[in-house]
Order: C-alpha cells, then sequence, then structure tokens
C-alpha cells in the first residue's frame, strides 16, 4: 500500500528533527573542554531551536488542504511512523571519534545535515501537490543553510 503524506505530516518530521539537531549539538556542547567550541556549539543548537520554531509557524499557517490525511489512519500510525523515521533517519546519536575536535564535530554535523536534505526530497515526493508539496521547499532551504554556516566555519577552523 502506497502511503501519501501531507505537508502537515512532513512539518511535523521536520520539527523532530530540529528538536533531534538541537539535542546532538548540546550534548557535542557538554562533551566539549574548549570554551569557543562550546559556545559556537550552542550557537547552533539555538539555530535549531529557531528552525524548530519557524517550522511550528509554517506549520500552523498551513491550509486544511495541507493538513488533511490522505489515508484512513484513525490510530495515526502514520505519524508515529514519521516520527520513528525522523529519529532514525538524521541526527540519530552520532559516533564522533573525537568529542573534543570541533572539526570531527562539524564534519559529523555537514553529514547529519546532507542526510536531512536528502530525507526532506524524498519525502517532497510522497507529498502530492495538492497537499503542500511546494511548501517543502522551504524546509530544504534552511538545511542548506546550516550546511553554508557550518562549512565555512569548518573551512576557518582548518586554515
Amino acid at each position: 500500500m502506497k502511503y501519501d503524506f501531507s505537508a502537515d505530516d512532513v512539518f511535523e518530521m521536520a520539527e523532530e528533527i530540529e528538536r533531534n539537531g538541537a539535542k546532538f549539538y548540546r550534548d557535542a556542547a557538554d562533551a566539549t573542554q574548549e570554551a569557543s567550541s562550546k559556545d559556537f556549539l550552542l550557537k547552533l543548537a539555538e539555530m535549531e531551536d529557531d528552525h524548530e520554531t519557524t517550522f511550528k509557524s509554517l506549520r500552523q499557517n498551513l491550509t486544511e488542504a495541507d493538513k488533511s490525511s490522505t489515508v484512513f489512519d484513525p490510530d495515526n500510525e502514520s505519524v508515529l511512523y514519521l516520527r520513528a523515521l525522523a529519529d532514525a533517519r538524521v541526527f540519530f546519536e552520532k559516533k564522533i571519534p573525537d568529542l573534543t575536535s570541533l572539526t570531527d564535530i562539524l564534519k559529523s554535523a555537514i553529514e547529519a545535515e546532507k542526510d536531512s536534505i536528502v530525507f526532506y526530497l524524498g519525502m517532497r515526493e510522497a507529498v502530492p501537490d495538492k497537499y503542500g508539496k511546494q511548501r517543502l521547499d522551504d524546509i530544504i532551504k534552511e538545511e542548506m543553510a546550516h550546511i553554508r554556516l557550518l562549512s565555512k566555519e569548518l573551512v576557518a577552523l582548518n586554515n
């Protein structure tokens, strides 16, 4: 059976991914001894918090058509499925070889952000046009901005 997801479903998943990202950065900050690295990682966690708020706002502004379910799901199993995907696919507990190395943390974070973009592109294909497919581009643009910021910091660190 093919499942189509609404933009509402995917925005809910985006919120979960952002929560996972904030936790990832806070955990890395807790494990880092260098004050400037800790501050940078906490700033990234705050950015993830801001993006979660952004996605909540986008979700609240969806039309009823964007929110409507495409399948009969009285037990909300599709939402549980999406949440499990968000938890497992992006910002799962990364194995960072050296938690004191901001370089290793940034490389891992860039990998997770790329994974999130691939994930959202795939989910974008699962959302029909009439259920808000175009709105998912906002999520993808936000994640691309994360990669640019992380990459810029990584280049600066290694110069």
